[in-house]
Protein backbone atom coordinates (compact mmCIF):
# COMPACT_ATOMS: atom_id res chain seq x y z
CA UNK A 1 0.00 0.00 0.00
CA UNK A 2 0.89 2.74 -0.84
CA UNK A 3 2.42 6.52 1.15
CA UNK A 4 -0.54 8.17 0.28
CA UNK A 5 -3.09 5.72 1.10
CA UNK A 6 -4.62 5.75 5.16
CA UNK A 7 -6.57 2.69 6.34
CA UNK A 8 -7.33 -0.85 5.05
CA UNK A 9 -10.84 -1.67 5.73
CA UNK A 10 -12.14 1.92 5.05
CA UNK A 11 -9.78 3.59 3.33
CA UNK A 12 -8.74 7.19 1.78
CA UNK A 13 -6.17 7.73 -1.02
CA UNK A 14 -5.38 11.41 -1.71
CA UNK A 15 -3.56 13.39 -4.42
CA UNK A 16 -2.70 17.31 -5.57
CA UNK A 17 -0.74 20.20 -4.20
CA UNK A 18 -1.29 23.21 -2.78
CA UNK A 19 -0.98 25.39 -6.03
CA UNK A 20 -1.75 22.71 -8.43
CA UNK A 21 -4.95 22.66 -10.52
CA UNK A 22 -6.86 20.53 -8.38
CA UNK A 23 -6.58 18.58 -4.64
CA UNK A 24 -8.84 15.08 -4.47
CA UNK A 25 -9.03 11.75 -3.05
CA UNK A 26 -10.37 8.09 -3.48
CA UNK A 27 -12.29 6.76 -1.14
CA UNK A 28 -12.66 2.93 -0.70
CA UNK A 29 -14.50 0.27 1.22
CA UNK A 30 -17.23 2.28 2.21
CA UNK A 31 -20.38 0.34 2.23
CA UNK A 32 -23.27 0.54 -0.34
CA UNK A 33 -26.86 2.38 0.38
CA UNK A 34 -25.34 5.42 3.23
CA UNK A 35 -27.67 8.61 2.37
CA UNK A 36 -24.83 11.25 2.35
CA UNK A 37 -25.63 14.39 3.75
CA UNK A 38 -23.76 16.61 1.43
CA UNK A 39 -24.90 19.67 3.62
CA UNK A 40 -22.78 18.28 6.60
CA UNK A 41 -19.80 17.12 3.61
CA UNK A 42 -19.76 21.41 3.39
CA UNK A 43 -19.91 22.68 6.57
CA UNK A 44 -16.95 20.62 7.86
CA UNK A 45 -15.17 22.53 4.68
CA UNK A 46 -16.53 25.31 6.06
CA UNK A 47 -14.51 24.88 9.24
CA UNK A 48 -11.97 24.41 8.31
CA UNK A 49 -11.84 27.85 6.14
CA UNK A 50 -12.61 29.38 9.33
CA UNK A 51 -13.21 32.77 7.46
CA UNK A 52 -11.63 35.22 9.91
CA UNK A 53 -9.01 36.96 8.47
CA UNK A 54 -7.46 38.46 11.33
CA UNK A 55 -6.02 35.05 12.18
CA UNK A 56 -5.54 33.24 9.01
CA UNK A 57 -4.62 33.27 5.42
CA UNK A 58 -6.27 35.68 3.32
CA UNK A 59 -6.37 32.81 0.64
CA UNK A 60 -9.89 32.62 -0.64
CA UNK A 61 -11.47 29.35 -1.75
CA UNK A 62 -15.01 28.05 -2.73
CA UNK A 63 -13.36 24.28 -1.69
CA UNK A 64 -16.50 22.88 -3.95
CA UNK A 65 -16.15 19.67 -4.24
CA UNK A 66 -16.82 17.71 -7.14
CA UNK A 67 -17.64 14.19 -7.02
CA UNK A 68 -16.43 11.30 -9.83
CA UNK A 69 -18.11 7.70 -9.00
CA UNK A 70 -19.33 5.62 -6.43
CA UNK A 71 -22.71 7.65 -5.37
CA UNK A 72 -25.70 7.58 -7.04
CA UNK A 73 -28.74 9.59 -6.18
CA UNK A 74 -27.50 10.72 -2.65
CA UNK A 75 -26.68 6.95 -1.72
CA UNK A 76 -23.02 5.37 -1.90
CA UNK A 77 -23.25 2.72 -4.40
CA UNK A 78 -20.24 0.43 -2.23
CA UNK A 79 -17.44 1.01 -5.41
CA UNK A 80 -14.84 3.53 -4.82
CA UNK A 81 -16.04 7.31 -4.18
CA UNK A 82 -13.37 9.52 -6.77
CA UNK A 83 -13.83 13.18 -5.51
CA UNK A 84 -11.59 16.46 -6.68
CA UNK A 85 -11.64 20.31 -5.54
CA UNK A 86 -9.91 22.69 -7.68
CA UNK A 87 -7.32 25.38 -6.31
CA UNK A 88 -8.89 28.49 -7.80
CA UNK A 89 -7.20 31.19 -5.39
CA UNK A 90 -3.96 30.12 -5.96
CA UNK A 91 -1.16 31.80 -6.21
CA UNK A 92 2.25 30.30 -7.72
CA UNK A 93 3.65 33.19 -8.45
CA UNK A 94 4.51 34.42 -4.79
CA UNK A 95 6.74 31.44 -4.35
CA UNK A 96 9.12 32.42 -7.00
CA UNK A 97 11.58 33.88 -5.08
CA UNK A 98 11.77 30.95 -2.66
CA UNK A 99 12.14 28.24 -5.44
CA UNK A 100 16.16 28.41 -4.77
CA UNK A 101 15.95 28.98 -0.51
CA UNK A 102 14.98 26.33 1.97
CA UNK A 103 12.73 28.06 4.84
CA UNK A 104 13.63 27.18 8.02
CA UNK A 105 11.49 24.20 9.54
CA UNK A 106 9.57 23.38 6.55
CA UNK A 107 9.80 20.03 4.59
CA UNK A 108 11.90 22.00 1.71
CA UNK A 109 15.15 20.85 2.29
CA UNK A 110 14.27 16.91 3.02
CA UNK A 111 11.72 16.97 -0.01
CA UNK A 112 14.81 18.33 -2.02
CA UNK A 113 17.48 15.75 -0.59
CA UNK A 114 14.88 12.99 -1.29
CA UNK A 115 13.43 13.25 -4.64
CA UNK A 116 15.51 15.42 -6.07
CA UNK A 117 13.27 17.62 -7.42
CA UNK A 118 10.31 19.35 -5.43
CA UNK A 119 7.01 21.63 -5.79
CA UNK A 120 8.01 24.93 -4.00
CA UNK A 121 4.74 26.32 -4.70
CA UNK A 122 3.72 26.76 -1.14
CA UNK A 123 5.10 23.82 0.44
CA UNK A 124 3.33 21.25 -2.48
CA UNK A 125 2.61 18.06 -1.42
CA UNK A 126 3.39 18.89 2.37
CA UNK A 127 1.24 21.80 2.30
CA UNK A 128 -1.92 21.79 4.58
CA UNK A 129 -3.93 21.87 2.39
CA UNK A 130 -3.04 18.64 0.94
CA UNK A 131 -5.34 17.18 3.87
CA UNK A 132 -8.36 18.73 2.83
CA UNK A 133 -9.23 15.32 1.43
CA UNK A 134 -9.35 13.75 4.65
CA UNK A 135 -11.37 16.48 6.02
CA UNK A 136 -14.15 14.74 3.24
CA UNK A 137 -14.10 11.31 4.01
CA UNK A 138 -13.80 12.04 7.48
CA UNK A 139 -17.01 13.68 6.78
CA UNK A 140 -18.43 10.76 5.83
CA UNK A 141 -16.92 8.59 8.16
CA UNK A 142 -18.74 10.80 10.56
CA UNK A 143 -22.12 10.38 9.06
CA UNK A 144 -21.58 6.48 9.04
CA UNK A 145 -20.05 6.46 12.85
CA UNK A 146 -23.34 8.33 13.51
CA UNK A 147 -25.21 5.57 12.87
CA UNK A 148 -23.81 3.47 15.83
CA UNK A 149 -24.32 6.72 17.78
CA UNK A 150 -20.05 6.96 17.81
CA UNK A 151 -19.62 11.17 18.19
CA UNK A 152 -16.04 13.04 17.89
CA UNK A 153 -15.71 16.41 20.14
CA UNK A 154 -12.72 18.22 20.28
CA UNK A 155 -11.47 21.11 22.59
CA UNK A 156 -8.84 23.86 22.44
CA UNK A 157 -7.03 23.33 25.60
CA UNK A 158 -3.60 25.01 24.78
CA UNK A 159 -2.38 28.27 22.80
CA UNK A 160 1.48 28.85 23.39
CA UNK A 161 1.91 29.30 27.45
CA UNK A 162 -2.06 29.60 28.05
CA UNK A 163 -3.99 26.71 28.74
CA UNK A 164 -7.43 25.89 29.76
CA UNK A 165 -9.53 22.88 29.62
CA UNK A 166 -11.71 24.83 26.71
CA UNK A 167 -10.27 27.78 25.12
CA UNK A 168 -13.31 29.53 23.32
CA UNK A 169 -13.56 30.76 19.58
CA UNK A 170 -13.31 34.17 20.84
CA UNK A 171 -10.57 33.56 22.87
CA UNK A 172 -8.32 31.84 20.23
CA UNK A 173 -8.93 34.74 17.96
CA UNK A 174 -7.75 37.44 20.87
CA UNK A 175 -4.90 35.54 21.53
CA UNK A 176 -3.67 35.04 17.80
CA UNK A 177 -4.09 38.35 16.72
CA UNK A 178 -1.67 39.25 19.62
CA UNK A 179 0.69 36.78 17.62
CA UNK A 180 -0.30 38.19 14.39
CA UNK A 181 1.25 41.89 15.49
CA UNK A 182 4.39 40.53 16.42
CA UNK A 183 4.70 39.00 13.07
CA UNK A 184 5.57 35.39 14.89
CA UNK A 185 3.47 31.88 15.32
CA UNK A 186 2.37 29.70 17.89
CA UNK A 187 1.93 26.15 19.10
CA UNK A 188 -1.26 24.62 20.22
CA UNK A 189 -2.93 21.82 22.03
CA UNK A 190 -6.06 19.79 21.41
CA UNK A 191 -8.62 17.24 23.44
CA UNK A 192 -10.08 15.01 21.85
CA UNK A 193 -13.20 13.06 23.06
CA UNK A 194 -14.67 9.63 21.70
CA UNK A 195 -18.02 8.58 22.78
CA UNK A 196 -20.30 5.39 22.94
CA UNK A 197 -17.35 3.43 20.86
CA UNK A 198 -18.27 -0.24 21.42
CA UNK A 199 -15.84 -2.80 22.97
CA UNK A 200 -13.52 -4.61 21.26
CA UNK A 201 -12.56 -2.19 18.91
CA UNK A 202 -8.25 -2.89 18.55
CA UNK A 203 -5.69 -5.24 17.34
CA UNK A 204 -2.83 -6.31 19.36
CA UNK A 205 0.31 -6.01 18.40
CA UNK A 206 0.80 -3.65 16.10
CA UNK A 207 -2.43 -2.77 15.51
CA UNK A 208 -3.58 -1.72 18.35
CA UNK A 209 -6.00 1.23 18.96
CA UNK A 210 -3.72 4.01 20.16
CA UNK A 211 -1.03 3.42 17.32
CA UNK A 212 -3.89 3.54 14.87
CA UNK A 213 -5.06 7.00 16.35
CA UNK A 214 -1.20 7.80 16.78
CA UNK A 215 -0.30 7.32 13.14
CA UNK A 216 -3.52 9.44 12.24
CA UNK A 217 -2.52 12.45 13.98
CA UNK A 218 1.35 12.04 13.11
CA UNK A 219 -0.05 12.14 9.33
CA UNK A 220 -1.11 15.69 10.18
CA UNK A 221 0.79 18.52 9.48
CA UNK A 222 2.98 20.23 12.21
CA UNK A 223 2.09 17.73 14.94
CA UNK A 224 4.52 17.34 17.04
CA UNK A 225 2.98 14.99 20.27
CA UNK A 226 0.18 12.36 20.98
CA UNK A 227 -0.98 11.11 24.33
CA UNK A 228 -3.83 8.91 25.20
CA UNK A 229 -5.50 8.63 28.71
CA UNK A 230 -3.05 9.90 31.40
CA UNK A 231 -0.64 9.94 29.47
CA UNK A 232 2.57 11.44 30.41
CA UNK A 233 1.13 12.35 33.54
CA UNK A 234 1.42 8.44 34.24
CA UNK A 235 4.45 8.37 34.75
CA UNK A 236 4.14 10.59 37.92
CA UNK A 237 1.45 8.45 39.44
CA UNK A 238 1.73 5.20 41.82
CA UNK A 239 0.18 1.87 40.42
CA UNK A 240 -2.86 2.95 43.02
CA UNK A 241 -3.32 5.76 41.53
CA UNK A 242 -3.40 4.73 37.61
CA UNK A 243 -5.22 2.30 37.84
CA UNK A 244 -9.49 1.85 36.87
CA UNK A 245 -10.70 -0.23 39.33
CA UNK A 246 -13.75 -2.34 38.03
CA UNK A 247 -17.38 -2.63 38.94
CA UNK A 248 -20.61 -3.85 38.25
CA UNK A 249 -23.12 -1.37 36.83
CA UNK A 250 -26.33 -2.85 36.69
CA UNK A 251 -24.85 -6.28 34.60
CA UNK A 252 -22.48 -3.93 32.15
CA UNK A 253 -18.51 -4.38 33.74
CA UNK A 254 -17.51 -0.61 33.60
CA UNK A 255 -14.14 0.80 35.40
CA UNK A 256 -14.75 3.62 38.13
CA UNK A 257 -12.24 5.86 36.48
CA UNK A 258 -10.88 6.51 32.71
CA UNK A 259 -7.26 6.95 33.44
CA UNK A 260 -6.67 4.39 30.74
CA UNK A 261 -8.13 7.37 27.73
CA UNK A 262 -11.27 3.69 27.19
CA UNK A 263 -8.01 1.55 26.12
CA UNK A 264 -6.90 -1.33 27.46
CA UNK A 265 -4.20 -3.59 26.03
CA UNK A 266 -5.09 -1.62 22.81
CA UNK A 267 -8.35 -2.09 22.43
CA UNK A 268 -11.81 -0.09 23.60
CA UNK A 269 -13.17 -1.14 27.10
CA UNK A 270 -16.35 0.86 26.08
CA UNK A 271 -15.24 3.99 27.88
CA UNK A 272 -14.84 7.11 26.83
CA UNK A 273 -11.79 7.73 24.51
CA UNK A 274 -9.79 10.53 24.58
CA UNK A 275 -6.50 12.06 23.56
CA UNK A 276 -4.29 15.13 23.25
CA UNK A 277 -2.58 16.57 20.19
CA UNK A 278 0.64 19.07 20.19
CA UNK A 279 1.08 20.89 17.49
CA UNK A 280 4.12 23.02 16.73
CA UNK A 281 4.46 26.77 15.97
CA UNK A 282 4.03 27.33 11.83
CA UNK A 283 7.07 27.38 10.49
CA UNK A 284 6.14 30.92 7.87
CA UNK A 285 6.74 33.85 10.59
CA UNK A 286 7.00 37.37 9.28
CA UNK A 287 10.64 38.02 10.98
CA UNK A 288 14.14 37.43 9.62
CA UNK A 289 15.76 34.29 9.78
CA UNK A 290 19.14 32.71 8.81
CA UNK A 291 18.91 30.24 6.19
CA UNK A 292 20.44 28.37 3.36
CA UNK A 293 19.70 28.30 -0.68
CA UNK A 294 20.04 25.19 -2.63
CA UNK A 295 23.87 25.97 -3.25
CA UNK A 296 24.81 26.38 0.52
CA UNK A 297 25.34 29.91 0.49
CA UNK A 298 24.13 31.52 3.95
CA UNK A 299 21.40 34.20 3.68
CA UNK A 300 18.45 36.52 5.29
CA UNK A 301 14.96 35.40 4.43
CA UNK A 302 12.09 36.72 5.26
CA UNK A 303 8.53 35.72 4.79
CA UNK A 304 5.78 36.98 3.00
CA UNK A 305 2.01 36.13 1.11
CA UNK A 306 -0.77 34.57 2.95
CA UNK A 307 -0.20 32.76 5.91
CA UNK A 308 -2.05 31.22 9.18
CA UNK A 309 -0.43 32.30 12.26
CA UNK A 310 -1.68 28.76 14.17
CA UNK A 311 -2.74 25.67 13.58
CA UNK A 312 -5.71 26.29 15.33
CA UNK A 313 -8.74 26.74 13.91
CA UNK A 314 -8.10 24.93 10.61
CA UNK A 315 -6.87 21.83 11.46
CA UNK A 316 -9.49 21.22 14.28
CA UNK A 317 -12.07 19.40 11.63
CA UNK A 318 -8.35 17.68 9.93
CA UNK A 319 -7.67 16.12 13.52
CA UNK A 320 -11.60 15.16 13.95
CA UNK A 321 -11.46 13.51 10.54
CA UNK A 322 -8.50 11.75 10.68
CA UNK A 323 -10.30 10.08 14.27
CA UNK A 324 -13.34 9.04 12.45
CA UNK A 325 -11.84 7.58 9.93
CA UNK A 326 -9.38 5.24 12.61
CA UNK A 327 -12.73 4.18 14.42
CA UNK A 328 -14.79 3.38 11.21
CA UNK A 329 -11.88 1.43 9.99
CA UNK A 330 -11.38 -0.86 13.00
CA UNK A 331 -15.07 -0.92 13.57
CA UNK A 332 -15.42 -2.51 9.39
CA UNK A 333 -12.91 -5.12 10.10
Amino acid sequence: MGANTFGTHFSLTTFGESHGPVIGGVIDGCQAGVVIDFKKIERELERRKTGNVTITSQRKEPDEVIYLSGIYEGKTLGTPIAFMIKNKDSRPEDYDEIKDIYRPSHADYTYQQKYGYRDYRGGGRSSARALLPCVVAGAIAKQILSIYDITIKSYVTQIGNVTKDNITENEVIELLKLVKEEGDSVGAKLRIEIDNVPLGIGEPYFKKLQSQLAHAMFSINAVKGFEYGEGFHAAAMRGSECNDTFYNDNGKIRTKTNHSGGIQGGISNGEQIYFNVAFKPIPTIMQKQMTVDCDGNELEYMAKGRHDVCVIPRVIPVVEAMTAMVILDLLHK
